[in-house]
């Protein structure tokens, strides 16, 4: 694509999503592709080895990962040591199977703590709205730089790529990314962050640092949006997003989701889309830690295929990836998976780049995951064995769910 065509799609893209959201299209921002969970991973631990004034952390899921000896909780309590200030969200159903005496290690340490609608009803933070969830992943250092994507704090990037599937999909290699931002947009993400600590924290002083820092410095080229999505309060922002992109397209879109259990509304725009002569490629898993999500997927297979929809299945992992290209220009990566949850339950956090370099490098990056999965063809579908129906239908019926 030429310098003038891309110019000319990127401003087409800039012009859809003016009408998305009053979230702001930042730009001067500098965004890094950051391609594997362990480099996400790697990248929050540096910011918090690095932070001279805070880190801010919002996490599902968050656990003591360690790699290359290097302890995450370890670095959030030195941090404390040397005068940071390490404050931490964590949502009580994604960080379940973390142990209370590493939680309260980090509360005596001086890490200050928040638990997201806590389930154990004796607790003050109870809330009887279970099924809303905090599935952001975002830290904030030094009000500088951010890293997010679809990528929580857990053990599971300790596994090496050579396990593939694993014994199970808690020891299976996780295909997964995110970017790291450093710009105007990093105010942006970190205003999120604070809407749900204060909505949450009950009061608690003394307030956080860095709520009257100045915007950083323009520091590159690229504009970012970040949405912060949350549908209990009617912003489903990633959902408008998606819906705004796949109807602009121009050429072609790459998507990588986890968790693919749409709305009849999705999943007939994607249909559209291919209809009207736009390449649609969905990376989906064929193997994952909620295997009755793949079911429900492949039950969407049929129409989507006789569209024209490219489906390639990762069988080889465990996808966890949420990211997708929109004609080598736009980028939209984060939490949200194109599933009913991240529409009607979960508060997420989700960046939308315009920039033809991050797009190339994100599609770059899943043309080699698509080149590594197994194409879906129609006919195979059509002669599915009956257990894959009954699996299929079973996973129907709970999907509003998923």
């Amino acid at each position: 694509m030429d310098d003038d065509r891309a110019d000319r799609m990127r401003d087409h893209h800039r012009r859809r999503h003016r009408k998305v959201s009053d979230a702001a299209l930042v730009a001067g921002n500098a965004v890094t592709l950051l391609p594997t969970g362990r480099s996400v991973v790697e990248a929050v631990m540096d910011a918090i080895a690095g932070a001279r004034r805070y880190v801010h952390m919002e996490y599902y899921t968050v656990d003591d990962v360690t790699l290359d000896g290097r302890s995450l909780f370890a670095l959030m309590e030195q941090a404390v040591r040397r005068g940071v200030e390490v404050a931490l969200i964590w949502d009580a159903v994604g960080s379940n199977d973390t142990s209370d005496e590493a939680l309260e290690r980090l509360e005596q340490a001086g890490v200050r703590l928040l638990e997201y609608h806590s389930i154990n009803p004796f607790k003050q933070r109870f809330n009887l709205a279970v099924n809303d969830r905090d599935h952001r992943k975002l830290t904030v250092a030094d009000g500088t730089l951010a890293i997010m994507g679809g990528v929580n704090m857990s053990r599971v990037y300790e596994t090496p790529e050579s396990a593939g599937r694993g014994q199970d999909a808690d020891h299976a290699y996780w295909i997964d990314n995110g970017i790291r931002v450093q710009g105007p947009a990093v105010a942006e993400a970190h205003r999120i962050f604070f809407e749900t600590w204060d909505a949450n924290a009950g009061g608690e002083e003394p307030r956080l640092r860095g709520r009257d820092d100045a915007a950083p410095e323009i520091c590159g080229d690229h504009t970012v949006r970040v949405a912060g999505s949350a549908p209990a309060e009617r912003k489903p922002l990633f959902n408008q997003t998606m819906r705004a992109a796949i109807r602009g397209a121009k050429s072609h879109l790459v998507l990588a989701t986890g968790y693919f259990v749409p709305t009849s509304r999705e999943w007939r725009l994607l249909c559209r889309a291919a209809s009207r002569g736009i390449r649609v490629d969905l990376l989906l898993p064929g193997y994952s830690d909620v295997q009755a999500a793949v079911h429900a997927a492949r039950s969407l297979y049929g129409p989507l295929l006789k569209c024209g929809v490219r489906i390639h299945e990762v069988r080889h992992a465990m996808l966890h990836a949420k990211v997708a290209t929109f004609d080598g220009v736009m980028t939209v990566i984060g939490t949200s998976n194109f599933d009913r949850r991240s529409v009607h339950y979960n508060n997420e956090i989700d960046a939308v780049v315009l920039s033809r370099e991050v797009a190339g490098d994100v599609e770059a990056m899943l043309r080699q995951h698509i080149a590594a999965s197994d194409r879906m063809d129609y006919g195979e579908w059509a002669t599915r064995p009956a257990t894959e129906r009954l699996a299929e239908f079973t996973a129907r019926l709970w999907k509003r769910l998923m």
